[in-house]
């Protein structure tokens, strides 16, 4: 059974949200993001680099579309509403979700509280799965073979990771996984990364793409809401969820 079709073969279609985080700043990019937010940079002509994002949605057949903006949104939006029209009698957007302060008056503090003040985009629709990517990675993905990943493994969260060698893992998130995929750690940064199982002198670095059973990433944003952390999926979410959830990391090269 081919992995990127499993979730075809298994039963009806679920009904999968994508979220695009796309409120940063971008400081590493200055000044190309002086007056725009670092999605909305622009790349190979036209394009901006969340059309990665979008594209691979789209592409895996994923049409119902959240993009939280916050951070000079001008630029981004206008993109948005030129440029992604999708078919409005099947359902199917890209829509721009603002920073509403809707918990309070304050901006997103970080990107697990953007979904946390977001949590009525995910009520209202009511899906089966919730994909929650960054909206400032270049790269072509097929969404529905993590997917597949997700449902065979009967994960409650999936972490997309790429294989890079440990002298470079120092610099990002890395998850230290089992023979099946299973977390069993995440550090940010550290000073020795764990290696893959069976891949010496590599570990698995995290991409920032995430894939979550709904309810779970509800409890999880409004748990961390009430704690004095970074707010941050990477360095708060997932620490609190691999000890007592089904937590997987799906290697993106696999």
């Amino acid at each position: 059974m081919a992995q990127g079709n499993f979730f075809y073969q298994v039963g009806p279609k679920p009904r999968v949200l994508g979220v695009v985080l796309a409120g940063g700043a971008g400081t590493r990019l200055m000044p190309r993001t002086r007056d725009r937010a670092k999605p909305a940079v622009p790349f190979g002509g036209n394009h901006r680099i969340i059309d990665f994002a979008l594209s691979n949605f789209v592409n895996s057949g994923i049409h119902r579309i959240k993009v939280l903006t916050q951070y000079k949104s001008d630029s981004l939006v206008s993109h948005l509403s030129r440029c992604w029209h999708l078919s409005a009698m099947l359902d199917h957007y890209v829509e721009p979700v603002p920073a509403q302060q809707r918990m309070g008056k304050q901006w997103f503090q970080g990107s697990a509280d953007a979904i946390y003040q977001s949590l009525n985009i995910v009520a209202d629709e009511e899906p089966d799965f919730v994909c929650v990517f960054g909206g400032d990675h270049i790269y072509r993905m097929d969404v529905r073979q993590m997917l597949g990943f997700h449902i065979k493994l009967k994960a409650d969260l999936t972490v997309a990771g790429i294989p890079v060698p440990v002298e470079e893992a120092r610099e990002f998130g890395v998850m230290e996984v089992d023979a099946e995929g299973r977390l069993l750690g995440f550090e940010e940064k550290p000073s020795q990364p764990k290696e893959m199982p069976g891949k010496p002198g590599w570990a698995l670095a995290s991409m920032g793409n995430y894939i979550f059973d709904p309810d779970l990433l509800t409890d999880a944003v409004t748990q961390d809401a009430k704690q004095d952390t970074a707010h941050d999926f990477g360095r708060n979410i997932l620490p609190m969820l691999y000890p007592s959830s089904r937590v997987f990391g799906y290697n993106f090269l696999e």
